[in-house]
């Protein structure tokens, strides 16, 4: 297959063409490099696949592109571009999600409809709010908590609508809690392991009772090439890694992966933040044909080692 892979600089789109590259297929991969996080992280990300037979690079801006041209002779499209960000995304910055979520989606499933290109969409837990049911099944009645939620919702909302409108194949993934190598700085478990490495005090938002269902990026690559192939076009799955723990059990992980006690500094709750996630996978397992492998453990172990390197590297 030729893929076009949105967000290719970033933590999980890297990770994704990586893996299309590895299979044989062709990836162009587009990014705008927004300065959500910095430049220099993204270009670390894109180095090893500028460097690959079969993958093409363009840094563009999915607003202002010429997607006609983008999408010409591709067979599929993996949508990760997005402005990342719970707590960022309040006030006047909502322009910003408004834009690079919501209106750069319908963008580009407008250029896709033409060729009826199958599209895979990245979605978000955050759709869910706080649910009132675990494990969160897809049919649960979405109620996001906050401006970043409402805006994957929206995207999820164009994908449907493209799909019984124009027939256009898309198939939407809900991420609970993405970690492991590549993580964007600002996630917590990077965040944790590297105020860890530097035998600094760790910043705790809440109590740290709070639950997420942690899913390793190797997991969310798999999903993402499972529903290239199949999945029934207009719906979502939830992509949840199987292993819901209490961010306290994480900070105990942490301490046991490294072989030294975590110091941790208490804050306040964050406006948008849900106190707890829990997905039911079993819709991904019966029609996708996926489900998690990595354990928390394993993962944790797979980031640590990558961020020392990282760290070593300066």
């Amino acid at each position: 297959m030729r893929v076009l892979v949105t967000g290719v600089a970033g933590f999980i789109g890297s990770n994704v063409a990586d893996a299309l590259i590895a299979r044989g297929d062709e990836v162009r991969g587009v990014d705008s490099f927004l300065d959500y996080y910095p430049r220099a992280v993204k270009e670390r990300n894109l180095a090893g696949l500028k460097r690959a037979k079969g993958f093409e690079f363009r840094e563009q801006d999915l607003i202002t592109a010429d997607l006609d041209a983008l999408t010409a002779g591709i067979d599929a499209v993996v949508h990760l571009a997005a402005q990342a960000g719970v707590r960022a995304s309040w006030g006047q910055d909502f322009r910003i999600y408004c834009d690079a979520n919501v209106l750069a989606t319908q963008r580009l499933l407008e250029a896709c409809t033409a060729r009826k290109l199958r599209f895979v969409y990245s979605s978000s837990s955050s759709i869910y709010g706080d649910a009132p049911d675990f494990p969160t099944v897809e049919t649960t009645l979405p109620r996001p908590v906050s401006p970043y939620g409402v805006s994957k919702l929206a995207g999820e909302h164009l994908c449907r609508l493209y799909t019984q409108s124009s027939g256009l194949p898309t198939i939407s993934l809900r991420y609970f809690t993405v970690y492991g190598p590549r993580q964007r700085p600002d996630m917590a478990f990077h965040r944790f392991l590297r105020a860890q490495l530097r035998g600094e005090e760790l910043m705790v938002f809440d109590d740290g009772a709070q639950t997420r269902d942690f899913t390793f990026v190797g997991d969310v690559v798999r999903a993402n090439l499972l529903a290239l192939e199949q999945g029934t076009p207009g719906a979502a799955y939830n992509i949840g890694g199987g292993s819901r723990v209490s961010v306290n059990h994480v900070l105990e992980l942490i301490g046991e992966l490294t072989g030294k006690p975590v110091r941790v500094k208490r804050g306040d709750r964050q406006r948008g933040d849900v106190r707890d996630t829990h997905a039911s996978p079993e819709a991904a397992k019966r029609e996708l044909g996926w489900q998690p492998i990595t354990t928390l453990r394993e993962g944790l172990a797979a980031e640590l080692e990558w961020l020392r390197s990282e760290i070593a590297a300066g």
